[in-house]
């Protein structure tokens, strides 16, 4: 059975960041800023139903969805895209799939202990963020 990952996480730390946005064609000013940011994760989970909010001091992006099931994905906060998307379970890490003009896009989640990681993907980039469980 997947864990429940219902909770609020504050930033520890990132790697890679300015590369995974440079393979997503964001601009030098933007990716400088996005790279000073220290993001919070909040995630509800109720059964196959999930809201996953990032929140930072620059703006905040909410992904609302049913676990399973492809639904249009508007990335405009991000990088101006939309794609594809299906989130899913492989064993104990939530996988997302973001197919679109971007070759091998997505992300997954998992807990180790209160730790969240997060691994982004996007063409040839991997970047990896961690966050601390606080409640």
């Amino acid at each position: 059975m997947p864990p429940n990952l219902t909770g609020y996480y504050r930033f520890v730390s990132q790697d890679n960041m300015d590369n995974y946005l440079r393979a997503l064609d964001i601009n030098v000013a933007l990716r400088k800023l996005v790279c000073l940011l220290k993001p919070d994760k909040e995630i509800i989970h109720t059964g196959d139903h999930m809201t996953i909010r990032t929140i930072t001091s620059l703006r905040n992006y909410v992904m609302d969805f049913d676990l399973g099931i492809e639904f249009e994905e508007d990335l405009g906060p991000v990088d101006g895209r939309k794609c594809q998307t299906t989130v899913s379970w492989e064993e104990d890490q939530l996988v997302c799939e973001q197919r679109g003009e971007k070759r091998n896009r997505g992300w997954r989640h998992w807990l180790e202990g209160d730790l969240l990681h997060l691994r982004m993907t996007a063409e040839d980039e991997v970047c990896v963020q961690i966050f601390q469980k606080v409640k």
